[in-house]
């Protein structure tokens, strides 16, 4: 491990998967044809949490709804930074049932919200790095709604434009390695071809030491993963990836959510992020 690179403590938003389903499709990854196993991924879902709680990191719990399968994906729910919530606005109707569920959580912790006007995927596609938010478009969060991000949290916002429907959001695509909070050099880890040619060239302007994957590390999720640092915890179906992290000097900790896979999640829709 590297002296430079320390974990840091995180706080995470999960919900149970008490109503998971594939009952519609809206991405690639999703079949109504495809059987769940709901006893498979409440187990999955509880090793993801137990695995954080054993590396020290804090996890709050929103309770599930009925009618809302997709709720388990939290990340999607909102972007939380410097103690306030950007609330999502779903691109796919089924899931707008989830924003007010998830304001009523966040209000309740006493956090402030504001909703976004213009169609936004929270944490699917907005990716706080090194002082500034990487804002993902082209399938489901549009450029009005990186507008607003930028207008809420002051922040700086970099667009980029993912080019392949199976990998519609940032989230499927990049992910953090060192988010430069702790004082260390900001990192990612991202698949390029999901991108277009301009946003290729914006990350490796910004990130020129960057983890790059291939299409089968990103096909596996590989790249919905979660880092604190030095943990990524990662699918183990992205076994290549997960050598070359080791390689950097990451440490890989596998978690299986392969049920979650079938509706086109993994480790990271699984889990919001909490910045106070």
């Amino acid at each position: 491990m590297s002296a430079q690179r320390v974990p840091r403590a995180r706080r995470y938003l999960v919900c149970e998967p008490r109503f998971f389903d594939v009952s519609y499709a809206i991405n690639p990854w999703m079949s109504t044809d495809t059987p769940v196993d709901r006893d498979l991924a409440r187990s999955q879902w509880q090793h993801l949490v137990d695995t954080y709680l054993g590396l020290g990191h804090t996890v709050d719990h929103v309770g599930p709804e009925p009618g809302l399968p997709d709720m388990v994906f939290a990340a999607n729910s909102a972007l939380v930074l410097d103690g306030r919530v950007f609330g999502s606005r779903f691109h796919a109707l089924e899931r707008r049932g989830e924003e007010a569920a998830y304001e009523t959580w966040f209000k309740a912790a006493g956090f402030t919200l504001q909703q976004s006007v213009a169609v936004c995927e929270g944490e699917g596609d907005l990716v706080p790095v090194g002082g500034f938010v990487l804002a993902g478009t082209g399938f489901r969060t549009t450029t009005e709604a990186h507008r607003e991000v930028q207008e809420y949290f002051g922040t700086p916002v970099v667009s980029l434009t993912l080019v392949d429907p199976y990998f519609y959001h940032l989230d499927t695509a990049l992910f953090v390695l060192d988010d430069g909070a702790g004082g260390g050099p900001a990192n990612v880890c991202y698949y390029p071809e999901a991108f277009s040619p301009g946003s290729r060239e914006v990350l490796e302007r910004l990130f020129p030491d960057a983890v790059t994957a291939t299409r089968e590390d990103a096909v596996a999720w590989g790249l919905n993963s979660v880092s604190d640092g030095v943990h990524v915890f990662v699918a183990p179906q992205a076994a290549a990836l997960a050598a070359r992290l080791a390689a950097h000097g990451y440490v890989p900790v596998p978690v299986d959510l392969s049920e979650f896979h079938k509706a086109g999640g993994g480790i990271k829709c699984c889990t919001q992020e909490i910045r106070a």
